[in-house]
């Protein structure tokens, strides 16, 4: 971090200079990523104390924080300008005017010891003197570039002393002119009363417990008199007044919230009062990427891009299983094997924790990153208890397991009458290789495509390697190829090569149970490409009852026994989808097909657009933030898109059957 003389920092802001630094004596930090007619304050932020006073005080730690406003700089960190003191209220108070900052008593304590020194005074007032010479040039620039500005000067307060219901967010709008800004403090507050912080009642005033008395209001309101100053008072809702511990997930709900509102309202002012020309919400926040964005996104990429979860848990001895398990009539319980695991889940863990997610500013972003960490230390608790019991219970945690909706839409679908039982001819595994490849001419990539005995589909994406999988020795329907080619192509691989287009890897990687938007999507590609047939919509009914099966206690025997005579599946294609589910230990993944299906066209049916979702590895649960990113020019557009999606937006033809049927899905 620089430093930088107040002198350095004045000129910086004169001329226009985007720069993040400390003041030479680190009292105050100033970050300006660009030039915008808003800025964020919070001058009570800090406590530190200079140890030639420090020693003279008489007030604890806690005494001092208890006066002080922690994490309000972090509630507004990732806004494009922002000021907030480092020092303590105590040795000198920035919302005080110069002849009162310095407490002798303060909230019915006695401040000091012993008295400090003129010299020590003054050192301190010199402080407080160069801070408001920084807000004036800095507020001199916003208003001579764009007429008006406004600035956010958010603090904190006990509420617990106070004998009456206090509102969490308080404005203090006395010196407010009410004729010139009244509007907006009214929408201020509008603001405020809808952040949602879980459990805790959200009570937002005017005026209630703090009138915006404090001298940076007064003094920017004296000397500009185009800046309104929204004086705002959170209640230490975040932390426990009598001990000083912080809650994090309430500090979270409350950069969420400050992030909306104040996006919201600056927008309207700056778009309303000010010269800056602004067309979207997002043009108001800073665009670039972050240095510690980048590194954390880098950290995370290198530690976990190797970890493909199922190249993993497919058995490597399949074909050997399902011989000895046919050939038991279907007596022998089989014992998979698999690779060894290439990773220590401990180290593994541990390094995932080193991660320093808490230094991404902005909140929505450092959300889907504690999110994605969060998922991998599930991932490895998985593949830990491999061939365990431990398995299944770590993939219920992970993918969850079938609802009684999910039962009662797979039931539906299985008992739809009967249609295109007649084939139309089959591929082999060389002709499928061929047609695979002869895709890639529509899309304009490269990958790798091989076949195998070790997987328990008929085809496979390994992400990490830009690689397909075909099953070596199985006949392919020709209209299920056709929906194959666009389930593995047109969406996995797609989505695998517009990941690689990004910078940020985390969408390589996967967002949080990707797999319920990423199967969504696929099976969405053969549904608009009229593929699907009546074998694959029992296929997908049929994963989901199998998985329920596993979670009720069924036996790997007793589940394909229900799938071979109960719904009439060939024994190999029965034994297969059992192993596709008990795999590992118990695999509930298979579940998300049919409820990922539902999902996108739930999306589709609200009228969203379905071009961000391609961008990478994403989730439907992300999707604003996504948008966001893109749209901040922060991320790119997809540069690959489903072949089949484009089509239907052109031409939108939908095959009345599979209409019917995928209508009947219930929510």
């Amino acid at each position: 971090m620089k430093i930088l003389t107040i002198q350095q920092i004045i000129k910086n802001i004169e001329n226009e200079v985007v720069f993040e630094a400390y003041a030479e004596d680190e009292s105050f930090k100033i970050k300006i990523d660009e030039y915008i007619p808003y800025v964020c304050a919070a001058i009570h932020d800090g406590g530190h104390m200079r140890d030639d006073i420090l020693e003279k005080c008489s007030l604890s730690n806690y005494e001092r924080w208890y006066e002080e406003d922690p994490h309000t700089a972090e509630f507004v960190g990732s806004f494009p300008i922002l000021i907030h003191g480092c020092d303590s209220r105590f040795e000198y108070d920035l919302n005080r005017d110069p002849e009162t900052a310095i407490y002798e008593e303060a909230w019915g304590k006695q401040v000091w010891e012993t008295p400090l020194s003129e010299s020590q005074k003054q050192r301190s007032l010199a402080k407080h003197q160069a801070f408001y010479e920084v807000i004036e040039a800095l507020i001199q620039k916003l208003e001579s570039k764009f007429e008006k500005c406004v600035v956010y000067d958010i603090h904190s307060y006990n509420w617990k002393r106070w004998d009456r219901p206090v509102p969490v967010f308080n404005i203090g709008a006395e010196k407010i002119d009410p004729d010139k800004f009244g509007n907006y403090v009214e929408a201020w507050r509008e603001e405020l009363s809808q952040i949602e912080l879980g459990d805790i009642p959200n009570f937002t005033a005017v005026n209630d417990v703090f009138y915006g008395r404090g001298y940076l209001l007064g003094f920017i309101t004296k000397h500009f008199e185009n800046t309104l100053v929204l004086a705002t008072e959170v209640s230490k809702i975040y932390c426990d007044e009598l001990t000083g511990e912080s809650f994090p997930e309430v500090i979270n709900q409350i950069k969420e919230g400050f992030k909306t509102a104040i996006v919201n309202h600056a927008f309207e002012f700056i778009k309303n009062e000010t010269s800056y020309k602004v067309s979207k919400q997002v043009n108001i926040l800073h665009n670039e990427l972050e240095s510690d964005l980048l590194k954390i996104d880098k950290q995370l990429y290198h530690l976990v891009k190797d970890f493909e979860l199922l190249s993993v848990i497919n058995p490597i001895n399949l074909e050997f299983e399902k011989k000895k398990f046919l050939a038991s009539n279907y007596k022998y319980e089989p014992q998979f094997k698999y690779n060894p695991l290439n990773i220590n889940p401990f180290e593994f863990k541990r390094k995932l924790s080193n991660i320093k997610v808490e230094k991404i500013n902005d909140i929505s972003i450092q959300n889907m990153y504690v999110d994605t960490i969060n998922s991998y230390f599930d991932k490895v608790d998985l593949l830990a208890n491999l061939g365990t019991n431990k398995f299944l219970y770590n993939s219920l945690r992970y993918f969850g397991e079938p609802s009684k909706k999910d039962v009662e839409n797979a039931n539906f679908v299985l008992y739809c009458p009967e249609f295109r039982m007649e084939k139309e001819g089959e591929f082999n595994e060389l002709e499928v290789v061929e047609l695979f490849r002869n895709s890639t001419k529509d899309y304009g990539f490269d990958f790798e495509i091989e076949t195998s005995d070790h997987i328990a589909s008929k085809a496979l994406v390994i992400n990490s390697k830009k690689k397909v999988v075909i099953k070596r020795g199985v006949k392919f329907d020709r209209r299920f190829t056709k929906g194959l080619i666009e389930h593995e192509i047109g969406v996995h691989m797609v989505t695998t090569m517009n990941a690689v287009k990004q910078p940020l890897k985390i969408f390589s990687i996967g967002l949080p149970v990707n797999t319920l938007t990423q199967e969504g999507l696929a099976i969405l590609s053969e549904y608009y490409s009229d593929s699907i047939n009546h074998d694959r919509l029992r296929e997908l009914g049929l994963r989901v009852l199998a998985v329920n099966m596993l979670t009720s206690g069924k036996t790997f025997n007793e589940t394909f026994l229900t799938l071979h005579e109960e719904y009439k599946m060939a024994p190999e294609n029965a034994f297969y989808l059992t192993t596709r589910v008990f795999r590992g230990g118990g695999f509930t993944k298979d579940a998300l097909y049919l409820k990922g299906l539902k999902t996108i066209l739930n999306y589709v049916d609200e009228g969203k657009n379905l071009d961000n979702l391609l961008i990478g590895k994403t989730s439907v649960e992300y999707v604003n933030t996504i948008n966001e990113l893109v749209e901040r020019k922060m991320i790119n557009p997809p540069k690959y898109y489903t072949k089949i999606f484009k089509q239907h937006q052109e031409k939108p033809e939908i095959n009345p059957i599979l209409k019917y049927i995928f209508d009947g899905l219930k929510d």
